[in-house]
């Protein structure tokens, strides 16, 4: 079989070519290949068909084509050349013939081993050496049928050897997934027999995981056959599940059969293997095809880690000189399904290499968001990254109008490498300019000549591209659409000719030789439709320009192309590169084709620019921070001994480096002298570091999934930490407030005085500054308003004309962090994004409460007299509509959008619930309870439905009020529990438990009637396990923590612990995110709550069914590693001590941190998720009360053992499934019963991370506890639900939902709306209706479906929002409704989200005072941010402000 008759052509140039030609000879094809390559240093191409099965020969570059002689057709199911022998490849078949060429594919011999080739990408394994090149290793299958049935197939791999290219086989190793020869690389070299041959594969006893092992022998397994051990000893070693070899490095990947995290394992030399050691920043948790060893050098090892399973994002590492301790170089970079990463290296420049990062990294890990793609380039192999410099643009440009991004390895639009070849310096791609990387149909082909330094534009449009006769001849052709156009230059891209090709394709293949030395090109394309005659619908064309140049290239043609860096410097990795290449403007070929140009070099002295962070460092500005202890051998730091030990400076050379240290100078990575208070402890030791400060603190925040934390003290400094409280550094400059991004984990912004600001988006790493449109506001709303799905898109309320007659606020809105700005509105109040993570509406529509009257001073308004209106603008608010007249405020829940508005000639608010952002429907109260006369406190919820705080009783210092509770839509609320405490800001005694669903904690004003009578109010806890359809005192423990009896016995004896209202820091809160079903409290036992400090400190592991009392006094508390370790802290008194429990209670030790003073601990903090075995305490020592400390507290050190999880034998491991019916007469909690696990009590292990997601078990039957009071219902003291007193019960609803057979007319009771029980008794069900049949539902019942929400399901990003001082900001507590999915585990703790206050209609104002207002309220109120608004002096009108 031949292809279609090739023709021979002259390729048409235009007549500036004058008589120069080029040939272009084509060949039709029926397919396109499968696989296309030259065999290195020859003219001889494989073009496999592997439709048909057939390989395609070409001897001279493509011109000429024949099928591989010998080989029928059909047969051909791969085919693979020998790395190291260019003479030699193969073909291989689906059956046990195969055939081998030696001779550069002019002949094909047949060959024989005794089973088909794996189901692999490549069953070839070749020895790099070249009197060994016969050594080849084959991965066979073998399959046998069922032996029980006679049907069905089991199969395996196995591995067969030979040492004479297949002139002989004989089987290696059964049950082999990988075999390779220890000399694999050229670049490995060592002294291991030349033999030598790992093996991942199987023991005797089976095919699992845990029987998988590295083996190696040195002869071929005849006689030697060993396990690697990795030198931690057989029994860890299991769980091989990959071996590679790149570079010098050989990498084995163990996955651990219990836990299913990955560890790798390196060497350098065969004999002596090491653990990848990953930095503790990179909370790098390998998972198996979560890793990827990308290209990498001779002096370092690159990994990149896949972080998150729901998206194809990583960071990248590279290691030392022997591949074991690694850094991290790159976050976020960019990587595809199939675990291709975005990164590439130069050829021929050292150090020079290009990736991809998804810039908006947190938006797309939450679903929110696309990825933005933009590109870096890295100099100094990875130590330091910048963005591609645009065409026109300076280095010094750092704006997105001045960055170019490409495309890269995860989208590859033809053969081989993507940016460059040997051509010294030349580098091409696809791509475009701007903020990020846009559609490839969009982009434009772009050139650099410096190895990335400057770039221009080659051609507009995108274009395959390739480099030809050593960089002198660069070659593009169309790749968006079919043409016959080629375009090529002879100048290094200075000028651009064009050709027409004989005919027109849509080009898929543009390649040449692999060195690019050659002047020949092939080019292979889909025909257009008038050119296929004869079925074959594809063509490779050999283009040939060796006859287009007269004269050979001689010395004068020639230059001297120095590598040099985008800072100017010709020094790459301590050395100067440079070659020898063709003068753009000469007119001849450079020929000796396959020579590559040669590299020169010149070392250089050491500079900064030479070294790199070392390991357990990280990058901070200019400097390298440690991210913890340094770990030094056993011995250095003797108690007895000296108390200095030698350590790391915090740098390293750049692996590869060869820079030359100045006579007369220290290296930078020289060991420096260090107190060993630095140092590691050995194992079972506690650590402490501790860090004064000049003043107090009245701000700190962990930025989200990060061990970074930032802190502002009263003199208005900010202090940062990158490895959580352990080294503290000062930023420059004065800063009014922080504010942590609630959508993207890794932004916060530092708010100046005037129009200072600064941004990071990398936690706080480097920060950039920019300018703000205005000077902050001053009348106590939220300078800053984040977007949920862009990251860079924020809103910016700010002052103008202030102090003076026309001071007012101003909000601008910006896209890219705050460069630019757009003006908003003026004489707002305030103005957010209204889009929300479940209210998707117009991502770009902006809502504002917007004053009517635009003049004056804004300070002195009135409300009665400046109403204030609602106003939605769409295109950024290019088109406004008014939707109310007359507001008090607005907020964002979940999927409700909330105002309150003051009806026009109303007596009283009324609250509008909308869930599209366009249709609004009132929400109603019973009679007693119009909001008109009341105050009120929106609460979160997560299961369905609103928690609203009612206040029935305004007088100061005697708040408080009911509990009300709605139906699913937001829009009828009955009473769940009265009496409910709330202080005069409108904070609620409220919260839910982190967790588990329907559990949550009220105080009760116990004496009502009496409380203004006796001056105080007297308190009782009450608990619901069922949303809130029923409440319960707390049972008390039997004996306190000393053993004794409470002196209250009776059954009036109950538990009371002091809630939100009482805490100094809000965020403390009961329970926590990493371990589901602990709480602890401060609290008493009694008929009432005692004060705080006659109060002791409780605990509960089951949710709050039971508890213990864990020591006396009142503490402060925070968990830590899910659970395993707590940590308390005297919150009563001064103290120079914490305590700490390893087994959640049961035993509790000291740890002393301060000797010359006690310290008054005013919180106890970690990271947002308490996953982590790191604290910080700050407080302030007795004898400086206006200064603060914070103390490090380290017990990672206490246990290195890590918990074990092993869902497939759970009772072997260190976890145990519990459920919260354990502990109650009900099994079910919202009608269905949910196991978690949890770590067994007195295991001393650590878990090192979230644990797993509960694990469903079934719904439940209905019963009582499934069911609450319907609208305009309460409880009586039978537990009934009866009408209220002069209320009316809704009318019944004639309607059938989701093709049910029967409606049913209204009861006093209504299914709590978040509970799945099925069947059993419904109460909420009376006299039972046929349906009418489908279709005759009345308009009102579609009016009613639409206001119907699915589901409302917010997990813990309320808790990480608090967790993290998303509340909190210095100008205006910057709070934000905004909610991240996080996982099962993630429900939220409730807390008072919108509150709005009222009493008669009486208006009067509250002067707005300045600036210093939040600044003293910040670390007071930092549990949501809430806003005063001018109302009367009894009830001032407070909201939290949602800045969506």
């Amino acid at each position: 079989m031949r292809p279609a008759l090739s023709a021979l052509l002259w390729l048409l140039l235009p007549s500036a070519a004058l008589a120069q030609e080029a040939k272009v000879t084509a060949t039709k094809f029926e397919n396109l290949p499968a696989r296309l390559f030259y065999l290195d240093d020859t003219e001889t191409v494989l073009y496999h068909d592997m439709a048909e099965g057939v390989v395609w020969i070409s001897q001279d570059e493509g011109k000429k084509w024949d099928p591989a002689p010998g080989v029928p057709k059909g047969a051909a199911l791969l085919a693979i050349e020998h790395p190291f022998d260019k003479r030699m490849a193969f073909i291989l078949t689906k059956s046990t013939t195969h055939y081998r060429t030696d001779d550069g594919g002019k002949t094909w011999r047949e060959w024989h081993v005794k089973a088909p080739p794996a189901f692999v990408a490549n069953p070839l394994s070749f020895h790099s050496q070249k009197d060994k090149y016969d050594h080849i290793l084959y991965l066979g299958v073998e399959c046998d049928r069922d032996h029980m049935f006679g049907i069905g197939q089991s199969c395996t791999d196995v591995t067969y050897y030979t040492t004479d290219a297949f002139a002989h086989s004989d089987l290696l190793l059964k049950d082999t997934s990988r075999c390779q020869f220890a000399h694999s690389t050229k670049e490995f070299k060592h002294d291991a027999p030349l033999d030598m041959v790992y093996c991942v594969a199987f023991t005797r006893e089976g095919r699992s995981l845990e029987n998988s092992h590295l083996f190696q022998s040195k002869d071929f397994f005849k006689n030697d056959r060993m396990i690697v051990d990795f030198d931690v000893g057989e029994k860890n070693a299991r769980g091989v599940v990959a071996l590679g070899v790149s570079s010098k490095f050989a990498v084995a990947a163990l996955k651990s059969p219990q836990t299913g995290e990955m560890t790798l394992y390196v060497t350098t030399d065969t004999k002596n293997w090491a653990q990848a050691r990953f930095p503790h920043a990179s909370n790098s948790a390998l998972r198996e095809n979560g890793y990827t060893v990308v290209e990498s050098t001779t002096h370092s090892l690159g990994v990149d880690v896949l972080l998150h399973t729901n998206a194809n994002i990583g960071n990248f590492f590279i290691s030392n000189s022997n591949g074991t301790y690694f850094v991290e170089s790159l976050k976020d970079t960019n990587r595809n399904d199939a675990g291709f990463v975005d990164f590439e290296n130069i050829v021929g420049v050292e150090g020079v290499g290009l990736a991809n990062v998804v810039a908006n990294a947190r938006e797309v890990e939450a679903g929110r968001a696309q990825k933005r793609i933009r590109s870096k380039i890295t100099f100094d192999d990875g130590s330091s990254w910048a963005d591609l410099v645009a065409p026109g643009c300076p280095p010094s440009d750092k704006s997105d109008d001045c960055a170019l991004h490409l495309y890269s390895v995860t989208s590859p639009h033809n053969f081989g490498r993507i940016f460059s070849s040997t051509a010294p310096g030349f580098v091409m791609g696809v791509g475009s300019t701007g903020a990020s990387l846009l559609q490839y149909d969009q982009c434009d082909t772009f050139l650099s000549t410096d190895a990335g330094v400057t770039w221009t534009r080659a051609r507009e449009g995108a274009h395959k591209y390739e480099f030809g006769d050593k960089g002198a001849l660069l070659v593009l052709v169309d790749d968006e659409q079919t043409s016959d156009v080629l375009h090529y230059s002879f100048d290094s891209g200075a000028k651009w000719s064009t050709a027409t090709l004989p005919f027109a394709m849509r080009a898929k293949v543009l390649t040449t030789v692999p060195d690019s030395t050659s002047q020949q090109f092939l080019l292979i394309g889909a025909l257009d439709r008038k050119h296929v005659t004869d079925g074959r619908r594809f063509v490779a064309m050999n283009i040939d320009f060796s006859g287009t140049r007269k004269r050979k290239c001689a010395a004068d043609d020639m230059e001297r192309w120095n590598a040099r860096t985008i800072k100017g410097t010709e020094c790459l990795m301590g050395h100067k590169q440079w070659y020898y290449r063709k003068k753009p403007q000469a007119d001849c070929f450079v020929g000796d084709k396959f020579d590559d140009p040669e590299e020169h070099e010149e070392h250089c002295t050491c500079t900064d620019d030479d070294y790199e962070c070392d390991y357990n460092y990280v990058r901070n500005e200019d400097k390298c921070v440690a991210m913890g202890p340094e770990p030094i051998p056993e011995g250095v730091c003797d108690p007895n001994g000296s108390n200095k030990y030698k350590g790391s400076s915090g740098w390293r050379l750049i692996p590869g480096n060869t820079c030359k240290v100045k006579e007369g100078t220290t290296p930078k990575d020289a060991k420096v002298d260090k107190d060993c208070s630095q140092a590691q402890l050995p194992e079972g030791s506690v650590s402490h570091q501790i860090t004064d400060f000049p003043a107090r603190i009245v701000q700190h925040a962990y930025f989200k999934n990060s061990k970074t934390i930032l802190v502002r003290l009263e003199d208005n400094t900010v202090w940062q930490s990158l490895n959580e409280g352990f080294i503290w550094e000062k930023k420059k400059g004065k800063w009014l407030a922080f504010y942590m991004h609630p959508f993207s984990d890794d932004v916060a912004y530092l708010i100046g005085p005037g129009r200072e600001l600064k941004h990071t988006t990398d936690t706080g790493r480097s920060w950039n500054d920019v300018s703000a449109p205005t000077d902050p506001n001053i009348f106590r709303v939220p300078v800053l308003a984040f977007h949920p799905k862009n990251a860079d898109w924020i809103i910016w309320t700010g002052a103008k004309g202030c102090p003076g007659r026309d001071c007012h606020a101003v909000a601008h809105y910006s896209l890219d962090h705050g460069r630019s700005w757009h003006e908003v509105e003026s004489y707002v109040r305030t103005c957010s994004w209204a889009r929300d993570k479940d209210l998707k509406i117009d991502q770009q529509l902006i809502l504002c409460e917007s004053y009517r009257d635009k003049k004056g001073d804004q300070s002195t308004f009135i409300p009665s007299e400046r109403p204030l209106q609602f106003i939605a603008g769409k295109r950024f608010y290019q088109d406004r509509t008014k939707i109310f007249d007359n507001i008090v405020g607005f907020t964002k829940f979940s999927e409700y959008l909330i105002v309150a508005q003051l009806p026009q000639g109303a007596h009283g608010l009324s609250l509008q619930v909308s869930l599209d952002g366009q249709n609004f429907a009132t929400g109603l109260f019973p009679p007693n309870m119009r909001m008109e006369n009341h105050a009120y406190t929106v609460l979160e919820s997560t299961t369905d439905s609103v928690f609203l705080h009612l206040t029935m009783s305004n007088t100061p210092k005697f708040e408080w009020g009911n509990l009300m509770k709605s139906n699913s839509n937001g829009t009828y609320y009955s009473v769940s529990q009265e009496f409910v405490n709330r202080n005069g800001d409108g904070f609620v005694d409220f919260e839910k438990l982190i967790g588990l669903e329907g559990i949550a904690v009220v105080n009760v004003v116990a004496n009502p009637k009496e409380a203004q009578v006796k001056g105080t109010k007297e308190f009782r806890t009450m608990i619901t396990h069922n949303d809130g359809a029923t409440w319960k005192p707390l049972t008390p423990p039997a004996k306190d923590s000393i053993g004794r009896d409470y002196a209250c016995k009776d059954v009036s004896c109950a538990l009371h612990i002091h809630g939100f209202t009482e805490r100094y820091d809000p965020r403390a809160t009961y329970s926590s995110p990493s371990v589901v079903g602990l709480m602890m409290a401060v609290g008493s036992v009694g008929e009432k709550l005692a004060p705080y400090v006659d109060s002791d400190t409780f605990l509960s592991r089951d949710g709050g069914f039971t508890w213990e009392e864990v020591h006396k006094d009142a503490h402060l508390w925070e968990f830590g590693d899910s659970g395993s370790v707590l940590v308390m802290a005297n919150d009563e008194a001064p103290t120079d001590r914490v305590i700490y429990s390893l087994n959640e209670g049961l035993t509790w030790s000291e740890y002393v941190f301060v000797t010359n003073d006690k310290m008054r601990v005013k919180s106890i903090v970690t990271v947002t998720s308490d996953t982590s075995r790191k604290f910080v305490l700050f407080g302030h020592y007795a004898r400086t009360p206006n200064h603060d400390v914070a103390v490090h507290l380290d017990f990672s050190q206490l246990t290195k053992k890590k918990c074990v999880l092993n869902l497939d034998s759970p009772t072997t491991d260190d976890f145990e499934l519990w459920s919260p019916s354990e502990e109650r007469e009900e099994r079910c909690l919202f009608g269905r019963r949910v196991l978690y696990h949890r770590r067994i009590r007195d295991r001393n292990c650590f878990v090192g991370g979230q644990l797993q997601a509960p694990k469903f078990v079934e719904n439940c039957v209905c019963s009582a506890v499934d069911f609450e009071c319907e609208f305009n219902h309460v409880r009586n003291n039978a537990g009934e639900c009866v009408l209220v007193e002069g209320a009316k019960p809704l009318p019944n609803e004639p309607t059938c939902r989701g093709g049910e057979k029967f409606w049913y007319e209204r009861t006093p009771y209504r299914r709590i709306p978040h509970s799945s029980c099925e069947g059993g008794d419904r109460p909420d069900r009376g006299k039972a209706h046929p349906c009418p049949a489908p279709g005759n539902h009345s308009a009102f019942f579609w009016i009613f479906i639409s206001f119907i929400i699915i589901a409302f399901t917010v997990f813990a990003a309320y808790y990480f929002y608090e967790r993290s001082m998303y509340g909190p900001g210095a100008i205006r507590l910057p709070g934000d409704s905004r909610f991240d999915d996080a996982g099962a585990l993630s429900t939220l703790a409730s807390v008072p989200w919108f509150v709005l206050g009222l009493v008669g209609v009486a208006w009067s104002w509250i002067r707005s005072i300045q600036l210093p207002y939040a600044v003293e309220r910040a670390f007071q109120s930092r549990r949501r941010g809430y806003r005063h608004v001018p109302v009367d002096e009894d009830a001032q009108v407070l909201r939290f402000e949602d800045e969506d």
